[in-house]
């Protein structure tokens, strides 16, 4: 049913992209384009399906969900909402019209205020009467300032750096180096107007509340980057294409990751694994064109976009390690060398790719790209046909034997790793901590004797996890600076392990009972 309801809410969008490719008369300012709406609700309607198949294989088959990664094991709906709630976020008027997206788990705990249970009664707003929701208001402005400096800097630079310089005759005269740049430069202009609509449309989620993500109570700093769509600082700077693609569009990119890749990803049948491909990475390219329209600069860029995913990894696997260890612990003194050549070769590609999304016509898109002498698809394809090959497999090789290895960890190196781990498990909506915090509670306890095994009463469970909690944070405080030994670390996971295995006990019992 997942993709019964993906491929129909693709299709009805597709109508309305062919009628406004095909059928709509001149262009009329004020006439609304009502595609950009749909386009947030496909996203939305789609991953809320799938949100509720994940519910209901947690109930069905706990094997196949434990098989689901972190983040899609916390957006999974066990117990479908009202229609209330339902169509209150469907329709939340913070991001109608152009996103972000968001899954409903969030939109969830945000009308019921469980995402502000971690603020501290004195951060909270009011002198008498304290509310749960704390201020935004110089969070959402700066945000707003942000999308004006790059509305402002957009309408200033557009008439210089134009889409038809690069088609006109004059453009084809120039070097080829002088192209690579100018498409450069004229992407970031496109990317100008992107980076405003979404940081204003940010500003009204963090306004209302949506965007809190968290408290520190170490820096005493609130996140509000839980619907955060774009960062512009990370994809100007961004050296690779993975680095690019998590800092764009990120909630779009969520959803295809999650509910496109790794819904198609095949599953090791031994190890259980998802096993990564060429064909799930073109079919979340081609999702997400087909997703954005149906004229053909999309899919001129969504192609090669995906060629140049695959080839990124093909340099990440085979060259980056000549100058950075897999840890990172160990660095060679020219990788500011080849950080510099990943930025400047990834950035220019990205100029060069992104062109026909804003042509969205063949004929000119495919002119520029040949003044350009196409050289984005020739280094793509020279790249994956030489790996590909016997000579490039022996060259492979070769390049293994060249890189650098992890310096052999010490033993506040592991305590540094295992707090980090720790950390990240206490400190993020993991899918347990979720469970805890939803667990139901029944009135009477004796009901949940199922063929004489008793389960743990709810309110220890939820005590003994928030005791944990406070331990572990006091034990982590305790030993910032000090070797741990691994038989705390491992002490610390097993009594997580139990409550865990508590928390599963409970919720399976429910299900018999």
């Amino acid at each position: 049913m997942p993709w019964v309801n993906l491929i129909a809410l693709m299709l009805f969008l597709c109508v309305n992209h062919l009628k406004a490719q095909f059928f709509a008369p001149d262009y009329d300012p004020s006439v609304i384009d009502i595609t950009g709406a749909q386009m947030v609700l496909v996203m939305k309607l789609s991953s809320f399906g799938w949100s509720v198949s994940d519910g209901r294989l947690y109930h069905k088959d706990i094997d196949k969900f434990n098989h689901l990664n972190t983040y899609q094991k916390s957006r999974a709906i066990l117990k479908y909402p009202p229609i209330l709630y339902y169509l209150g976020y469907v329709f939340f008027y913070g991001s109608l019209v152009t996103g972000p997206s968001f899954d409903y788990s969030d939109y969830e705990k945000f009308i019921l205020t469980d995402i502000f249970n971690d603020v501290p009664l004195e951060k909270r707003p009011g002198r008498f009467s304290k509310r749960k929701i704390p201020r935004s208001g110089r969070v959402a402005l700066r945000r707003v300032a942000q999308g004006a400096f790059w509305a402002i800097l957009w309408i200033y630079v557009k008439p210089i750096i134009t889409l038809d310089y690069a088609l006109s005759f004059e453009f084809t005269q120039h070097s080829i180096l002088y192209k690579i740049i100018f498409l450069w430069i004229l992407g970031i202009v496109h990317r100008m107007k992107y980076y405003s609509v979404w940081s204003i449309s940010e500003a009204g989620c963090i306004v209302a509340g949506l965007g809190y993500n968290g408290y520190d109570p170490k820096t005493g700093k609130m996140y509000w980057n839980r619907v955060q769509n774009i960062d512009p600082y990370a994809f100007e700077t961004g050296q690779n294409v993975h680095d690019c693609l998590e800092a764009w569009n990120m909630n779009t990119n969520k959803w295809l990751k999650n509910y496109i890749y790794l819904r198609t990803c095949k599953r090791d049948p031994k190890s259980g694994q998802l096993k990564p491909g060429m064909l799930p990475t073109f079919l979340t390219f081609f999702t997400s064109a087909f997703w954005h329209g149906t004229m053909p600069g999309y899919y001129m860029t969504f192609i090669i976009g995906a060629f140049m995913q695959t080839v990124g990894k093909i340099f990440r696997r085979n060259l980056r390690p000549l100058f950075c260890s897999k840890d990172s612990s160990n660095v060679s003194k020219y990788k500011f060398l080849y950080d510099i050549i990943g930025w400047f070769v990834t950035q220019s590609a990205f100029g060069y790719i992104v062109q026909p999304f804003m042509i969205l016509r063949f004929v000119p898109s495919f002119n520029l790209w040949k003044t350009c002498y196409f050289w984005v698809h020739i280094s793509c394809v020279a790249t994956i046909v030489f790996f590909d090959s016997p000579l490039g497999k022996q060259a492979s090789k070769k390049l293994q034997s060249y890189h650098l290895q992890p310096i052999k960890a010490t033993k506040v190196q592991d305590k540094n790793v295992s707090l980090a781990r720790l950390r990240e498990h206490y400190n993020s909506a993991t899918d347990l901590q979720d469970i805890v915090r939803k667990l139901p509670e029944f009135d009477n306890q004796e009901e949940l004797q199922v063929e004489n095994v008793v389960v743990p009463d709810i309110q220890e469970i939820k005590d003994n996890y928030d005791k944990l909690a406070k331990e572990v944070d006091d034990w982590v405080k305790a030993n910032e600076n000090a070797a741990v030994d691994k038989e705390e670390i491992d002490a610390v996971h097993s009594a997580l392990a139990n409550i865990e295995k508590d928390v599963r006990s409970y919720l399976e019992n429910k299900k018999a009972d």
